[in-house]
């Protein structure tokens, strides 16, 4: 298993950051700004894509697993590496996401925490309805872990 840093052409990747955010417009708001790591273990398995929000503050923008490999450990891992990567920079590390039971429980299994919401982001901020397990994604819920 390998993490590169990707420090050029990141949308050579757009297929799999679709996945974990569907408008290509709201990538574009990040993806050059932020440190995109993409794990391969025989071939290319995750990514993620993060930013500097503030002094000590790190936010996951992206986070995808392709399909097939999904539920084998690559998301966790990925989540893993970051925490190592961002040790001494980072005291606090945030992620957005819809509000569905198994994206809550997956970052809490690594270790977030439920810290805020954000009212109406996806309605707001997407050009069409977004669901997520069959539920329409209303409002982003924020979780953190702090170091």
């Amino acid at each position: 298993m390998e993490i590169k840093l990707v420090t050029s052409d990141k949308k050579e990747f757009l297929d799999l950051l679709l996945l974990a955010d569907e408008q290509e417009s709201m990538i574009d708001r990040y993806l050059e700004r932020g440190d995109m790591f993409v794990l391969y273990d025989d071939g290319l398995k995750a990514l993620c894509v993060v930013t500097r929000e503030g002094e000590g503050v790190y936010e996951i923008k992206n986070i995808a697993t392709v399909p097939f490999f999904q539920r084998q450990g690559y998301g966790k891992r990925l989540i893993e590496f970051l925490f190592e990567y961002y040790q001494g920079k980072c005291s606090e590390m945030l992620v957005g996401t819809g509000d569905v039971p198994s994206s809550r429980s997956f970052y809490e299994h690594c270790g977030f925490a439920i810290s805020h919401r954000i009212k109406n982001f996806f309605t707001d901020n997407y050009d069409h309805p977004m669901y997520e397990e069959g539920v329409q994604l209303v409002d982003m819920i924020y979780l953190k872990k702090t170091f």
